[in-house]
């Protein structure tokens, strides 16, 4: 068991302040196992990537994983690569999925392991209402502390109102709240949600919309409040997308930070906006339905040699037809984007 009040300082600072947290792929090798090396180097690239947590066990790790009985193994690989590798306060986020007893189970893995927070997917329960998803949620909190999760539909999420974010923003081991809808109107219901709970100072927005990264983190959110306007900002970011192109992403990050800071922001920075959101719907496959989302971060890595091959767990989970064309034209359109450089300079020490 573990509450937020357990968490170290400097842990506690981080993912209030916001960091850069990568959705942690599976790395499989040809005959669909886990490679430990590929697995720890990735890593490992996301920690030299200036990266300040990791999410495993997460979707982009997939969620099968859980039937395979690598849960635990990816879990503990992982902590014990950012207990070795880097010193400096590292967050570390389990995914949690399932039933409320599996979930009650990943939870204490996780906190065995050290893990600070749990991702809770709500996804087992798309047919439940909300009343038996709050006690769901209500039960993991008394085990680890809590990040909500708004997964998109599209990918296995399922909708949730805004006064479903206000009770579970009432949730006293709740630290933060992942938004991923891909849609404006449900990101908003998150937004009023945490608002109307009177929560936005003690519990941290992430942006999980791949498709709005920079918009998200770089504008504020209004809402009313008791004929009162209350400010919001997103702090930071827990992205599938982040699992990619990491270096660049942790600077755009760091520049976005800054800018928020000043009388105003930068239109060129808001330009990237849409040259970010370009280059996700290559990765993530938008024009088949995000079909090959996971295959697709997986390519981008593979290229990089951080990955053998774009093996997943489901042999059906593969690029789309037309998919890695769409990477190729995001690679040429965007060349400042990629970090290409930085992990040549670094991949042969992090596959040692």
């Amino acid at each position: 068991m573990l509450n937020k009040t357990d968490l170290p300082e400097d842990i506690r600072v981080a993912i209030q302040q916001g960091v850069v947290i990568p959705a942690h792929p599976l790395a499989l090798d040809s005959q669909r196992r886990l490679d430990r090396r590929r697995q720890q180097a990735l890593t490992r690239y996301y920690l030299d990537a200036g990266a300040g947590g990791v999410a495993v066990g997460v979707h982009t790790t997939q969620f099968e994983i859980r039937d395979v009985g690598l849960y635990q193994p990816v879990l503990e690989l992982a902590a014990e690569t950012v207990d070795t590798w880097r010193k400096q306060s590292i967050v570390c986020i389990a995914g949690l999925a399932g039933q409320t007893r599996q979930v009650v189970a990943e939870a204490e893995i996780a906190v065995s392991l050290g893990y600070h927070a749990g991702l809770l997917s709500l996804a087992a329960y798309k047919n439940a209402g909300e009343d038996e998803i709050i006690a769901h949620c209500e039960r993991i909190a008394k085990e680890i502390p809590l990040v909500g999760f708004y997964l998109q539909p599209a990918v296995g999420g399922r909708l949730l109102s805004s006064d479903f974010w206000r009770r579970f923003a009432g949730i006293e081991n709740v630290v933060a709240i992942k938004i991923a809808p891909f849609n404006r109107y449900q990101t908003l219901d998150v937004i009023r949600g945490v608002v109307a709970a009177r929560a936005e100072d003690r519990i941290t927005l992430y942006t999980g919309n791949d498709d709005h990264i920079v918009l998200d983190l770089a504008v504020p959110f209004t809402c009313m409040r008791d004929d009162e306007a209350v400010a919001v900002r997103i702090r930071g970011g827990l992205l599938g997308h982040w699992s990619v192109w990491t270096h660049t992403a942790v600077a755009l990050f760091e520049r976005i930070k800054k800018s928020i800071t000043g009388d105003a922001i930068d239109a060129g920075l808001l330009a990237l906006d849409s040259m970010v959101t370009d280059c996700n719907s290559a990765f993530f496959d938008v024009a088949n339905g995000f079909k090959g989302c996971i295959a697709g971060c997986h390519e981008v890595l593979r290229r990089q040699g951080l990955l053998e091959g774009i093996w997943c767990l489901d042999p059906k989970e593969c690029l789309s037809p037309g998919q890695s064309e769409e990477i190729d034209r995001v690679y040429r359109a965007y060349p400042d984007l990629n970090d290409d450089a930085f992990v040549r300079e670094h991949l042969d020490g992090w596959l040692a």
